[in-house]
Parts: structure tokens; C-alpha cells; sequence
């Protein structure tokens, strides 16, 4: 039985840490050496020029996000899987698969990324993966799953 997992692209993650990296990185630097006004108490001047890098902790955010998020395609099922203390794992027999969707924005098309809509029958609702890499490549896979149907070791 073979496995492919998919999580969310980093792309966007890395870019996020740069930018706030840029910013923060010459502001800190202008912090350290500027004279304080009065009205600041002295004892917080210290950790005054520390107070920007709160910015990292916007990328971080979207970080752990993106890493607590996990489609896992097996041969004849799909688990899509989110969270972290509490956990929601969403399971999909292949064969129900019905519609396989990629929605691809100006900006992720540039980079290569799109979101994944997977609906079912039996179900209103869809199923969308943000932002996975190579989404086309991956709807084809799905859907030459879902054509092919049981596999022999699932009849026997």
C-alpha cells in the first residue's frame, strides 16, 4: 500500500520570516542606540529595542499552523488530518470521490501553489486543502485513484 503525504506549502512561511527579518533586524539596530524619552521608565529602556521582534511571532503563528495540517492518499482512502491538542482526522474512501477541484490565485500560480477541493458523494460539503504544492499533479493522482476503483487486496 503506498502513501503520499501532503501538507501545506512553506513558501509563503518563508517569505513572511524575511520580510519580518528585514524589518525588524534595522529597527532593532536603530533601538539600541537611540536616546529614550523621559516619560519611558528606566528599567523597561532595556528591553525596549526587543519589542519588534513580537513581529516574528506572525510567521510563527502561520508556521505551526501550516505544520498541524496533514492529507495523507493511501491506495484506497484519503486522511486529511488538523490540530494539535485536539486533533480532527476526516477520512475519504477514494472510490467516493466525486469532484476534484484546483483553484489556483495570480500569486500562488507564480509559485507554483493552489488550493485542492475534494467533494464526495453523499456529502454537501467540500473538503479544501490550502495551498499545496504542485495541486494539479496531485488532483490527477486522486482521480486516477478514484477511476480505478478497489484494488484486488480490498475485494478479498
Amino acid at each position: 500500500m503506498s502513501e503520499m503525504s501532503i501538507r501545506p506549502t512553506m513558501k509563503f512561511i518563508y517569505i513572511g520570516y524575511a520580510v519580518v527579518l528585514l524589518i525588524v533586524a534595522p529597527v532593532v539596530a536603530a533601538m539600541i542606540h537611540m536616546q529614550w524619552p523621559p516619560w519611558i521608565p528606566s528599567p523597561w529602556q532595556p528591553w525596549m529595542p526587543w519589542l519588534p521582534t513580537l513581529l516574528l511571532l506572525w510567521p510563527l503563528k502561520c508556521h505551526l499552523r501550516n505544520r498541524l495540517t496533514k492529507m495523507t492518499i493511501l491506495d484506497d482512502r484519503l486522511r486529511y488530518e488538523t490540530g494539535f491538542l485536539s486533533k480532527t482526522t476526516r477520512t475519504i474512501l477514494i472510490s467516493r470521490v466525486q469532484d476534484v477541484t484546483v483553484h489556483q490565485r495570480f500569486g500562488q500560480r507564480i509559485f507554483g501553489v493552489g488550493d485542492l477541493s475534494i467533494e464526495t458523494a453523499g456529502e454537501a460539503s467540500r473538503l479544501t486543502i490550502p495551498e499545496i504544492d504542485r495541486p494539479q499533479e496531485i488532483a490527477d493522482h486522486i482521480n486516477e485513484l478514484s477511476q480505478r476503483g478497489p484494488s484486488k487486496d480490498q475485494l478479498t
